[in-house]
């Protein structure tokens, strides 16, 4: 008969699935700590030795990473999808830079799509709020803030998509915006009028969204990215311009 005797399964497997899934659904993030030892032993039910043996276990797969003295980490390699290499050629050629829009536009219109379809309440409150912040960050003078609430705004409509292959894949694009590799998001909201535009595209995808309506919140963010796309030409343009100018002007000095 094709029966197999029952085992216990060990406490420490039961933690490390725990763990897992929670990396693996987008909960914890890359570089995210996790409570001390004696806290997270206390939260899951289980001795410190079986807590150890999971971190452990999640340590040599690579999904955790414990700093001395400073705690358990998940680890920021789950972050990264592009090598150190790959990384300098993108930051060192426009045409990445236009590749990344035109991508981050079909992902996101489909991640939009799906989030008004499949979100749940719970999600559309996050990405309320996180747009609420948007709006309070949008009169103050420095675009700090409005910027990162941005990145935000975003990942918080892909995590509301529910699909985690591309919850981990635009996770990493976004990363790569962060650190400023395909340009400074701050430059897109240096001028007034710029900024109320964003401001305004970005109550239209919410608005999308709070309706549950996937073909408005899919326009308005294919309408939003390819503002953003024409913006930054114009500005890689001005940049150019400005280049040119200042070689007229010291070749006009030495005539």
């Amino acid at each position: 008969m094709p029966f197999q005797r029952v085992q216990l399964e060990k406490l420490s497997h039961t933690v490390v699935q725990q763990i897992e899934l929670l990396i693996l659904r987008g909960i914890l993030r890359p570089g995210e700590r996790l409570p001390s030892e004696r806290d997270l032993a206390e939260r899951l039910g289980v001795s410190r030795p079986s807590l150890r043996d999971a971190v452990a276990e999640l340590q040599d797969r690579g999904l955790l990473k414990t700093r001395a003295g400073a705690g358990i980490y998940v680890s920021e390699a789950l972050g990264s999808a592009f090598s150190a290499a790959l990384v300098d050629l993108f930051a060192d050629h426009d045409e990445a830079l236009f590749d990344y829009i035109d991508f981050r536009r079909d992902m996101e219109a489909m991640a939009a799509e799906r989030a008004a379809r499949l979100g749940s309440e719970t999600d559309l409150m996050v990405i309320n709020t996180v747009f609420s912040k948007m709006e309070a960050a949008h009169d103050k003078r420095d675009p700090a803030d409005e910027a990162h609430l941005d990145a935000e705004f975003h990942l918080s409509i892909i995590e509301a998509s529910h699909n985690i292959i591309m919850l981990h894949m635009m996770r990493a694009m976004f990363d790569l915006l962060r650190r400023g590799v395909f340009y400074n998001r701050q430059m897109m909201f240096r001028q007034r009028a710029t900024r109320d535009d964003l401001l305004d595209q970005h109550r239209a995808i919410n608005a999308g969204l709070q309706a549950r309506d996937p073909v408005t919140a899919r326009a308005a963010v294919e309408a939003h990215m390819d503002f953003v796309k024409s913006t930054l030409h114009d500005l890689k343009r001005v940049e150019r311009n400005e280049a040119i100018a200042q070689l007229r002007y010291e070749h006009a000095q030495d005539l």
